[in-house]
């Protein structure tokens, strides 16, 4: 079963993103964090196969927590789930390493179609 932290300040966004998952088909054991700061922490502990992080977060935003991420030399899997999809955050979380970035609103379908590629 795949492994999949979610990170985000708000708990009520975490549940609508495990939701969503669901929807979407995929059944994964999830761990939550409230912010960067504990999601590289549980990373740190026990490496997930997947990181879905949210981009504003108190402590250590997102792209702050993917960069942290690279330069430990963990190269999991990580995507932004976000209120926010500009060009230049998009080519910011490229660049960092991000496989994609969701913008909110989203679908189980919206999530589907970036998560398959990462799976395959």
């Amino acid at each position: 079963m795949l492994r999949v932290l979610i990170a985000d300040d708000s708990r009520v966004m975490r549940q609508i993103v495990i939701r969503t998952l669901r929807q979407a088909g995929y059944d994964w054991s999830v761990t939550e964090a409230p912010d960067g700061a504990a999601a590289l922490a549980a990373v740190r502990a026990d490496e997930p196969d997947l990181v879905l992080s949210d981009w504003n977060m108190p402590e250590m935003t997102g792209i702050e927590l993917l960069r942290e991420l690279r330069a430990a030399g963990f190269s999991t899997p990580f995507g932004f789930v976000t209120s926010e999809g500009s060009p230049e955050m998009r080519q910011a979380a490229e660049e960092a390493g991000a496989l994609f970035l969701i913008a909110k609103p989203f679908t189980a379908e919206s999530f589907r179609d970036v998560i398959e590629p990462v799976l395959a």
